[in-house]
């Protein structure tokens, strides 16, 4: 271990074994970092956090069973004071707020180098977040607009699937005016000009998996 840095036993959670063999590679070419567990879902990273109580966490969004986010809550009930880092493909600013609302003290994306990834850790365990830089700016550009809430964007989940609005309304056991209310809401808070760019800037934006 370097005399500079705290020894860090880190769990990696990703549901992909090349990613997780890269990332452990990757890793252990340095000496203050040790990937003392595994999980390919979320459900074994949350078995695994209890069982080996590493102090940081190394996880992605999404994975089978249960996904990255319900894990990231379970991990910090276990404790609060673990340092937690989300490494994902994913950009958007909803589904990043999500993540660190969850408990996430660091986003990271993918595409972020080995050097930065090393030193996003290491700062995790000085209790320093990290944001990629795209991310950061995704946050800062939409923070002052309002986010849709849960029944608008149950609507635009039905709108993603083409359905039309006495579906939606059928579905969702509400009035077609009600539907059509939550569709003004929604171009509105999304600055869409009709329905089909909603669902492209919402997914964007992290509001639709």
């Amino acid at each position: 271990m370097t005399a500079q840095h705290t020894a860090i036993r880190l769990l990696l959670a990703d549901d992909h074994p090349i990613m997780r063999d890269g990332l452990k590679f990757m890793l252990a070419q340095n000496e203050d970092i040790t990937v003392s567990c595994e999980a390919a879902d979320g459900i074994e990273a949350v078995a695994q956090f209890s069982k080996h109580r590493p102090n940081v966490v190394l996880i992605d969004l999404q994975m089978p069973r249960m996904e990255g986010l319900e894990a990231i809550s379970q991990i910090r009930k276990l404790d609060p004071h673990v340092a937690i880092i989300v490494l994902t493909t994913f950009h958007g600013d909803f589904r990043a707020a999500r993540a660190l609302a969850a408990g996430a003290t660091s986003y990271l994306l993918k595409s972020t180098s080995t050097a930065e990834i090393v030193k996003a850790v290491r700062n995790a365990v000085a209790g320093q977040a990290t944001i990629s830089p795209e991310v950061a700016d995704e946050l800062s550009r939409f923070s002052v607009m309002q986010p849709l809430t849960e029944r608008e964007i149950a609507v635009l989940r039905l709108i993603a699937q083409g359905k039309q609005n006495h579906r939606i309304s059928r579905a969702l056991s509400i009035s077609e005016e009600a539907v059509k209310s939550r569709i003004k809401n929604i171009l509105q808070k999304l600055d869409a000009r009709d329905r089909t760019q909603a669902v492209t800037i919402a997914t964007e934006r992290g509001f639709l998996s």
